[in-house]
């Protein structure tokens, strides 16, 4: 009797011993380190629940780290609450920390980059390389005229809302709503020193930026914008027409027109500033911030003409008179014959 009691008792302790066993090492697998990376996980709005999860199998530590997030998963009832967006997780995170991001939608931000896009085809393409929207919807989005009227824009000018920048979004994040995030980034860009500077100038905030995208093609030199920015701040002071070849390959729709011919000056367009006086329509991309403040912070002297040197480094020669920019213009066309550019 004493033998069997003291059996049962041996194997009672078995049992608890491996019964505490088993919760520990549950516990460490739901609680304990999974990741045996940094992850990041995109959760698409067309996703199935199986698409998520493999993004996730790969890369925790075991096999059993799988049965355990799967099991923690199920209990949660994740495949029916999983919240669109992107979550980052650390490299350790635990199982049960990745299955309640994923159910309670605590995202990590993006970063969307914004930068020198030309057109709103291509600006809403770039950005749905970055967020859950695709291309369409965020074009329909900047063409949305009631949205830009409540913005205050019309047609392609809501493009002049875009200030190059790093911004913080969610992935999830809708065009409208992104569209209303740039609209308040626009604002605070638009500061008290630099609203002050506004009247120097004599341009509203629209036409600064209008300005800028052509000064920003023109020359990707920060130390020559200003520059750049009083010559056409001097020609639109003497009702001169603008004359940058940016805008004519803007109007062509021909970005990489490496040179600008007679035949291109006459193409019909508004945006071409060899026919019509003053700035084009809308700008003809998104420039940077340094062309911006180019603008507002123009050089003032008496050029009225410049031309890129025959040196081809990408810079220019300034001139005051015809004579002087015609003798700058035959050595630049020269060097571009020595290339056989056409």
């Amino acid at each position: 009797m004493k033998k069997s009691v003291k059996r049962l008792f041996r194997w009672f302790i078995f049992l608890l011993i491996l019964a505490v066993a088993g919760a520990i090492s549950g516990y460490y697998l739901l609680y304990g380190s999974s990741l045996d990376k940094e992850l990041s996980v995109h959760v698409g709005s067309e996703m199935s629940y199986e698409e998520v999860v493999e993004q996730i199998h790969p890369h925790l530590r075991t096999g059993l780290h799988c049965v355990a997030f799967d099991l923690y998963a199920g209990y949660l009832n994740l495949s029916e609450r999983m919240t669109v967006g992107h979550y980052r997780f650390k490299e350790g995170e635990s199982a049960v920390r990745i299955v309640r991001c994923l159910a309670l939608g605590e995202q990590t931000p993006v970063n969307l980059v914004i930068r020198g896009a030309r057109t709103l085809p291509q600006l809403a393409g770039r950005i749905a390389k970055q967020i859950d929207a695709d291309s369409v919807a965020m074009l329909n989005a900047l063409r949305n005229k009631e949205l830009c009227k409540e913005l205050g824009y019309v047609n392609d000018s809501v493009i002049a809302m875009f200030i190059p920048n790093t911004y913080e979004v969610y992935w999830n994040t809708t065009p409208e709503k992104l569209m209303q995030r740039m609209k308040r980034e626009y604002n605070n860009f638009w500061n008290e020193n630099r609203t002050a500077k506004l009247k120097r100038c004599g341009l509203t905030k629209y036409q600064v930026i209008t300005l800028a995208a052509i000064v920003y093609e023109e020359s990707k030199k920060n130390d020559e914008m200003p520059t750049i920015a009083g010559v056409y701040i001097n020609r639109l002071h003497r009702g001169m027409k603008l004359q940058a070849d940016p805008t004519v390959k803007y109007a062509m729709g021909d970005f990489a027109l490496r040179r600008i011919l007679y035949k291109h000056l006459e193409y019909e367009s508004p945006f071409n500033t060899y026919l019509y006086e003053g700035l084009p329509p809308a700008p003809i991309c998104i420039p940077s911030v340094a062309a911006i403040d180019a603008v507002l912070d123009y050089k003032e002297h008496d050029y009225l003409y410049f031309c890129a040197r025959a040196e081809l480094d990408g810079r220019h020669n300034f001139a005051r008179t015809l004579d002087e920019h015609n003798a700058n213009a035959r050595k630049y066309s020269a060097a571009l014959n020595k290339l056989k550019i056409k």
